[in-house]
């Protein structure tokens, strides 16, 4: 069966790159094989152009690593950008159809958008606190 696929939304990758939390630390189980890294083209796109908002300071060399590590231990699922769930945020549903294509069980997420969901299918959005709750009980 393999380990569990998860997709970590953009924001919990901003956390990971900047912070030692609990995003780095779900990001570093990923790394260990534990998890299954799910993400997509369009994901990485996003995640480049919100690396470069200027209220991050990450230099080029970081962001490039970043990204290359993602490809590197990440599945990239085809998405066709039909999902349109979230209207508040379109750019949320690239997320969620990330999720479903992958056919992951987790989406950790820090968005209200996302989160107000709770559940869509079989997967289960939570924050990355609430996750590691769940995976550690």
């Amino acid at each position: 069966m393999g380990p569990t696929k998860i997709v970590l939304d953009t924001n919990i990758f901003i956390s990971t790159l900047g912070w030692k939390g609990k995003p780095r630390k779900i990001f570093e189980r990923c790394i260990e094989k534990e998890f299954e890294l799910v993400t997509s083209h369009e994901q990485l796109m996003e995640l480049r152009r919100v690396m470069n908002y200027q209220k991050f300071d990450f230099n080029e060399d970081e962001k490039e690593a970043f990204v290359s590590l993602i490809l590197s231990i990440g599945t990239i699922v085809e998405i066709s950008g039909k999902v349109e769930v979230i209207k508040e945020d379109p750019e949320d549903n690239v997320i969620l159809e990330t999720t479903m294509r992958g056919k992951c069980k987790y989406l950790i997420t820090g968005d209200p958008h996302l989160l107000r969901l709770n559940t869509m299918s079989s997967i289960e959005i939570l924050t990355a606190h609430e996750f590691l709750e769940k995976i550690l009980s």
